[in-house]
Formats: structure tokens, C-alpha cells, sequence
């Protein structure tokens, strides 16, 4: 199980908001990259050499979601200057935009709202960058949620899973919305239903607040669960990234 840490930007800031509430924000960094650079950091000394070489840092376009545009390309360049391995999410909604991401040196591009609205551009997305396209599956109450969580459908995130893995995406990244920022623990049950409905390696998001909720996710890696993004818990040194490593080793 691979740690992931999360750093959300808005504004030029690193924030993390609670359950997508773009009005319950907390400010935690002044300078996102900086912020990027010190996980980065810790993991390269916590990690083996073989390991260090899959990380990555989850990046969150908060604006991006909202504007339909993507607003960090800026930050995407400097990670990239410092070596930095990450993937990008947040208004990826055009082969264009996501052309420019991968131009900065992302290893990944998230498609959440453009993934369900354009199933044509999907595909042809998969077909350019074979390896390197993941969805982002944002769900409140099990459904389907699009536009920076603000509109929510009715289509079950379970089949909507399927119909991502049928276009060839690399990845999903399952996020439940109402775990999101609360510190109460991710949502596994749904995790692993969405991880046994397809064949592709799914990344576990949302809620997670202490070792034994990475413990638990654990458990899910015979489903495929491979990842864990962590966010609000490592901001507020609830523990630090060489124990959450340290915590996916247990058992082993």
C-alpha cells in the first residue's frame, strides 16, 4: 500500500476543505510547492529505493475544479524543476488541457467531471497516454458527484467505476465526499465494492485520520486497493509519513 500525500490548492494557497465545502477552509501553507517538496522529501528518506520510485504527490486544482480550467500550471513546473513525481486533478476537461498538464511533467492526469461528461475524449485520452489516465470517482451517498463536488447525479459510483475501467483508464481514485476532511475514517465498504467491480488499481481517498485507518485499508489489497491519499491527518500531525509507511508494512 503505497502513502500518497495530498496537497490541495486554492487561491495560490495549500488548503484542505471539509467534505468539498469550498466555504470550510483551512489554510495550512502559504506555498503549496514548498509544502509538495517536504512530503516529497520525507518519503525519499522513509522509502526504499525501489519503492520511492512509484511515489507520488496528489494534486488538488481546487479553482481548476470550479472554473473548468485548469489554474496551477504554474505550481506543476516547479514541482517538476524539484524532482517531484505527482499526479494532477481539477478541471482537466479537454485533450488540450490535459496535453499541458503532462507538458509540465505530471506523471498522471485525473479526470473526474470531463471523464463523465466526454466519454469520446476518454478514450482518446487513454489511447495518447496509455498508462497515465485516472479517474477520479467523487462520490456523496454512493452517486456520482461532478463540478468540484457541486452537482450531484444518480449514477451509482459502483457502475460508473465499470464503464471507467471498459475506457481503459489506468487507475480510479475513489473519494467519498462526506468522509472527505472529517477525520472520521475513509469509507471502505464502497472502496471495495468499487475495487471488486473492476480490474484496474484503485486508490482509496477521503477520511483518513489515524494508523488504523490505513491499517484497515490494508485489508483491501487483495481487491486491487493499492494507494492511499492522506491529507487533513498528516496537516495536523495526527502522524507522520514514516509511520503511515510504517503502518502499511504491519503484517507483512
Amino acid at each position: 500500500m503505497r502513502i500518497v500525500p495530498a496537497v490541495d490548492i486554492r487561491g495560490g494557497l495549500c488548503v484542505n476543505l471539509v467534505q468539498g465545502d469550498y466555504d470550510q477552509e483551512t489554510v495550512f501553507s502559504e506555498n503549496p510547492v514548498e509544502q509538495a517538496c517536504l512530503w516529497w522529501s520525507q518519503m525519499e528518506r522513509v522509502l526504499t529505493p525501489g519503492a520511492f520510485e512509484d511515489a507520488v504527490i496528489h494534486i488538488v486544482d481546487l479553482d481548476g475544479a470550479r472554473a473548468g480550467a485548469c489554474c496551477v500550471l504554474p505550481q506543476l513546473l516547479a514541482l517538476a524543476h524539484h524532482g517531484v513525481r505527482f499526479e494532477v486533478g481539477g478541471g482537466l476537461r479537454s485533450l488540450d488541457a490535459l496535453e499541458a498538464v503532462f507538458k509540465t511533467g505530471a506523471a498522471r492526469a485525473i479526470l473526474g467531471t470531463a471523464a463523465y461528461q466526454d466519454a469520446g475524449m476518454l478514450r482518446e485520452a487513454c489511447r495518447r497516454w496509455p498508462g497515465r489516465i485516472v479517474a477520479g470517482i467523487d462520490a456523496r451517498g454512493g452517486n456520482v458527484s461532478l463540478n468540484g463536488w457541486l452537482e450531484d447525479t444518480g449514477t451509482s459510483s459502483v457502475a460508473f467505476a465499470q464503464t471507467m475501467a471498459e475506457a481503459g483508464v489506468a487507475r480510479i481514485i475513489y473519494t467519498d465526499i462526506l468522509s472527505d476532511g472529517m477525520l472520521g475514517g475513509p469509507n471502505i465498504d464502497t472502496t471495495a465494492d468499487v475495487a471488486r467491480a473492476v480490474e484496474v488499481p484503485v486508490t482509496i481517498s477521503g477520511g483518513v485520520s489515524s494508523l488504523d485507518d490505513i491499517r484497515n485499508a490494508c485489508a483491501l489489497e487483495a481487491l486491487g486497493v493499492d494507494e492511499i491519499i492522506v491529507g487533513r491527518a498528516l496537516y495536523v500531525g495526527n502522524f507522520t509519513i514514516a509511520q503511515a509507511v510504517a503502518a502499511t508494512k504491519e503484517g507483512l
